[in-house]
């Protein structure tokens, strides 16, 4: 990218937008605590630098630091067709970053995923993305957008359990992957690759996430340590395997999308 257009962060902006009229009566030090609880400082220093796209996922790998280590690289198709690229989740923020740096190069950018649209406001993301709403009500094009984006000319990267992993009975996995990919895979003759990211957050993250699920709460609380979490990610090494295609045809009607998807999961974690 020959120009780049520095970006910034404006957490209090973005808080207040969310919470609507509530939003005035939002303490000072509490959004002063959060910023600085999400490392913005850091995070700012890094979006200043304005790449976009799949150079931001590569670049922002270089700044944390981290390395990746990928198997099964010769397993990426190279045939000019479109495919589903379908990965576990266990980190919630580097799992999505390093993988669009990934398939986005070996596709020249050509690269679509389903994300947040909290991180629509990472400019930088943004043009790789399809937003979903986790906190309030759903943008009523969102089918018509996942629709095109299956039927377009990009390759999809979905991460299946929508949230990232959680801890049960000690063990670390993504909640029941959703349906969605196999259905659309299918009506679009898309291929299926399976991918296993390795990887942990905190024991903090896995408390208050299973906490928030005991008493109920509808909104993400964990959502909110990601940032945290991306943050003590710097300078680690994360392996990635990236297994052989599953044809769709292969996906009949003696199992439900549903259970095709558990399968597909099961896959994915073999690897």
């Amino acid at each position: 990218m020959s120009e780049r257009d520095p970006q910034i962060l404006d957490i209090e902006a973005i808080i207040k937008a969310r919470a609507g009229k509530k939003g005035r009566y939002i303490p000072k030090f509490l959004i002063n605590w959060f910023k600085n609880f999400m490392h913005l400082d850091f995070i700012n220093e890094y979006l200043k630098q304005g790449y976009l796209g799949v150079e931001f996922c590569e670049h922002g790998m270089e700044y944390l630091g981290v390395e990746l280590e990928v198997r099964g690289r010769e397993n990426l198709p190279k045939d000019g067709r479109k495919y589903t690229f379908v990965s576990n989740h266990p980190l919630g923020a580097i799992d999505g970053v390093a993988l669009g740096a990934i398939i986005g190069r070996e596709y020249d950018g050509n690269i679509k995923y389903l994300m947040n649209d909290l991180l629509m406001n990472l400019k930088g993301m943004a043009p790789l993305g399809i937003p979903i709403n986790k906190l309030g009500g759903q943008s009523r094009n969102l089918s018509k957008l996942i629709n095109d984006a299956y039927e377009s000319d990009h390759q999809m990267l979905i991460f299946p359990a929508g949230l990232c992993s959680r801890k049960t009975d000690g063990k670390i996995q993504d909640l029941a992957w959703g349906k969605s990919f196999v259905k659309k895979s299918r009506e679009t003759g898309r291929d299926i690759v399976p991918i296993h990211f390795e990887g942990e957050n905190s024991n903090r993250f896995y408390r208050i996430a299973n906490l928030q699920k005991k008493l109920g709460l509808k909104f993400n609380i964990a959502m909110l340590l990601l940032p945290n979490e991306m943050y003590r990610s710097t300078g680690r090494k994360y392996r990635i395997t990236i297994g052989k295609p599953i044809p769709v045809a292969d996906l009949d009607k003696s199992k439900s999308d549903f259970e095709w998807a558990q399968i597909i999961k099961g896959k994915a974690y073999e690897l």
